[in-house]
């Protein structure tokens, strides 16, 4: 761009022709010479969703053809590892002692083939002394069985082992409120359904460990894996290829893939591993699952000024990243973009007999804003105001420098008025309420529900808050960027090469991007949390101002001149002296000059941010919803979310379209169900509701700018913020659509049967 900067423009993906063509290369395409004759591993998974291990006979298994190896947790000398979350929490990566969920790994076969290795599989016979499956949140919370022991008891993790105090008894901390609502909410349990399922291959290279895995950060795995085989960094190697797809499930380390390693070295030849779909649904982590109790007070012309939430956090049969999720991300964000004087949140995290939870898009902040959103329309409802009145009478007003909630989160920039006001613009919001009365008014089969969501989220908020690059110019001009970020999907091909391009003029399509390989970038903190742009592109956008001033410091000395005085015309890509433009020296000659003097034209860099970043914006959701038969019509999204100052037009659209694809879903469509033994119902894509473009209709996205001081891009996260806003608002809309028959709340998914019960029940 002739005389000004590439960023802020729509600039197309440049790794879009590849997966458009050729398609992506991802863990289980991978064909390196390490890995011929590469055996293949199939894992044994309890049908079992609670139960003690009385013995395991594998000897039919290893007369099968083919087999290589049969291992359970006592062949490969497994030992317990605790949580530390909760030290009574003990396992191994193969169960040993006991089985905890229907799918958890429990002994391992290695064969020539896949399919002989399922064969073989199948020919294990594992005896159990079964013991009571607790899938029901409080029902575990309140059973004498325990699912581990040695922690005393199935809530493993509490808000009072960080120093918080428990919430105050009701009838105290509402006393002074001329009106309280309260509610109990079930934020489901999810699948993340990624559409490449994991895979993974190991391989011992000369002592050293190469691994192939499918994840959001092969950096911040090596620890996991560093212990799984022996204790020595130094013999881990790491690479995560193509990845299609994370969510924040791959953001975990799993027993399947960290026990490939040891299976290889005892084996002496390379072992590969894939897992099916069911197995997937099974085993990779799921999202959600926290049970809500809200009580909201305030005065009758609508000032809410007490809040009190209690979080019960399903964590599965782990106590893993889902046990803190609740404590971590939902507390600190209970309060959303309301000035709420008077604030309690506690939460308990408890396990039960069912997939562990981890990460899911958001982890935690969209259950803190699905809360809050759902009481601010049922204290609405109950004094009779508008919902979007009684949302902007309560906004936090616009702050442009830290503020700092009752709860005690500072936030950093926020103007949440504006985005309610646009949401409510573009929607047509007073025309859309002369609509919904129209048909109540003449009793329509088909009722307009509109439902309004205002959110706040917390983006690069995990420690530390850094990120490394490392730039460098080759002989021939072209420049490679490494990267401690790992994309699956978010562009960041595209986005790096056009923030080095903007500050070094070097065309984009010379820009080369490498992440994921622990020998090349050291490093990293990877994707989640929404932190790439924002530290990832941040240090990007450091180490090429670096770069530039590195070539200036050389060009000075090439052409005999002061350093202040050497330009570089981005145009060209090339440098010269002020004033003399037609002798000038480009970056392969400067790479090259720089090789000659015992140097190379890199620069390594880390940008450190202060703080987290907090998107906001409004979302507006418009349904239609059949009286007689419950379904549901998602009509209308109009989304306002507020990045900050944005990169790339088309990425954040994409951002955004796929937040509000998979918020929708929840409110609409997607749960994990178990029945009482514990055995998953929905354990593949003909079972579980997944959302396709059928059910959604074109979105409205309205763009916002105000721009964070965390950060010298101006840039906060986007994605997950689809996510947030759109979940609460399309649930919302649901519930409005039948508020005038005594419906007050619908638990998500808002499926036509569930509607239709609730329709029922409303009825006189």
């Amino acid at each position: 761009m002739a005389g000004g900067s590439i960023l802020g423009t729509r600039v197309q993906r440049k790794e879009d022709p590849k997966f458009l063509t050729s398609g992506g290369v991802y863990a289980d395409d991978v064909d390196d010479p390490r890995l011929a004759h590469a055996a293949q591993a199939v894992y044994v998974r309890s049908a079992v969703a609670h139960g003690t291990i009385e013995s395991i006979d594998v000897e039919a298994a290893l007369a099968m053809p083919g087999v290589l190896a049969v291992h359970t947790a006592e062949s490969l000398g497994l030992e317990p590892v605790a949580s530390p979350f909760n030290p009574g929490s003990a396992r191994t990566l193969l169960a040993s002692d006991k089985v905890r969920h229907v799918g958890e790994p429990v002994a391992v076969v290695v064969a020539e083939t896949q399919q002989q290795a399922t064969d073989a599989a199948e020919m294990i016979f594992i005896d159990y002394e079964f013991l009571p499956a607790l899938i029901d949140l409080e029902e575990s919370l309140a059973s004498e069985t325990l699912i581990y022991e040695a922690a005393g008891s199935n809530a493993v993790f509490d808000t009072t082992a960080l120093g918080l105090p428990e919430n105050s008894p009701a009838d105290e901390f509402f006393a002074d409120c001329e009106v309280t609502i309260t509610g109990r909410f079930l934020n489901q349990r999810v699948a993340p359904c990624p559409l490449e399922v994991r895979a993974s291959a190991a391989s011992w290279d000369g002592g050293r460990l190469v691994q192939w895995i499918s994840s959001q950060g092969a950096q911040g795995a090596k620890d996991a894996f560093t212990a799984a085989n022996g204790g020595d960094a130094d013999a881990i190697h790491l690479i995560t290829p193509d990845v299609g797809g994370g969510f924040g499930a791959k953001i975990d380390t799993y027993a399947e893939e960290l026990l490939l390693g040891p299976l290889a070295k005892e084996l002496g030849r390379p072992v590969r591993w894939r897992e099916t779909r069911s197995e997937s649904m099974m085993s990779l982590g799921h999202g959600r699952a926290q049970l809500q109790y809200v009580t909201m007070g305030g005065t009758r012309d609508g000032k809410v000024t007490h809040y009190q939430l209690h979080a019960i956090q399903d964590a599965g049969s782990f106590v893993g990243m889902g046990s803190i999720l609740a404590p971590f991300m939902t507390r600190p964000m209970a309060s959303g973009v309301y000035d709420i004087a008077n604030m309690e949140v506690r939460t308990t995290s408890v396990v039960t007999n069912t997939t562990p939870t981890t990460a899911y898009r958001g982890a935690g902040r969209p259950e803190a804003t699905a809360a809050i959103e759902r009481a601010m329309d049922l204290f609405a409802l109950e004094i009779g105001k508008d919902p979007a009145d009684v949302r902007r009478q309560n906004l936090i007003a616009k702050f442009l420098e830290p503020h700092t909630t009752a709860i005690g989160q500072a936030y950093d920039v926020g103007d949440f008025e504006v985005a309610l006001d646009k949401a409510l613009d573009t929607a047509g919001y007073t025309e859309l309420r002369a609509e919904q009365q129209a048909r109540r008014e003449s009793g329509a089969d088909k009722q307009l529900g509109i439902g309004v969501s205002v959110y706040v989220e917390i983006t690069g908020g995990v420690d530390p808050k850094q990120e490394a690059a490392k730039l460098e110019v080759n002989d021939d001009g072209t420049a490679t960027v490494y990267t401690g970020t790992s994309p699956h999907g978010q562009g960041h091909e595209t986005a790096w090469a056009m923030l080095a391009h903007d500050e070094t003029g070097i065309p984009m399509d010379k820009i080369t991007l490498i992440w994921g390989d622990t020998d090349l970038v050291p490093t990293g903190g990877g994707t989640m949390g929404s932190r790439s742009l924002q530290q990832g592109g941040a240090a990007v956008h450091q180490g090429a101002i670096e770069l530039v001033e590195k070539a200036k410091q050389l060009a000075a000395q090439m052409f005999e001149a002061d350093e202040a005085d050497i330009v570089l015309d981005k145009d060209s890509a090339a440098f010269h002296v002020a004033g003399t433009p037609a002798v000038s020296k480009s970056w392969a000659e400067l790479a090259v000059a720089s090789r000659q003097q015992g140097d190379d034209l890199t620069i390594d860099t880390l940008f450190v941010a202060d703080m987290a970043t907090f998107p906001f914006g409004a979302h507006i959701a418009v349904v239609e919803v059949d009286t007689g038969t419950g379904q549901v019509k998602h009509l209308r999204q109009v989304a306002v979310d507020d990045a900050g100052r944005v990169l790339n037009p088309l990425l954040l659209d994409g951002q955004i379209h796929g937040g509000i694809a998979q918020g929708t879903a929840q409110a609409l469509l997607e749960e994990v169900r178990y029945d009482e033994d514990g055995n998953p119902v929905t354990s593949n894509l003909a079972d579980y509701g997944m959302i396709s473009a059928t059910e959604l209709p074109s979105f409205e996205v309205v763009h916002m700018e105000t721009p964070t001081f965390v950060n010298p891009l101006g840039a906060k996260g986007i994605g997950e913020s689809g996510t947030i806003g759109s979940t609460p608002a399309v649930q919302s809309a649901v519930c409005d659509a039948l508020s005038h028959v005594g419906v007050t709340h619908i638990d998500m998914p808002a499926t036509s049967e569930r509607v239709w019960q609730a329709i029922q029940a409303a009825k006189p």
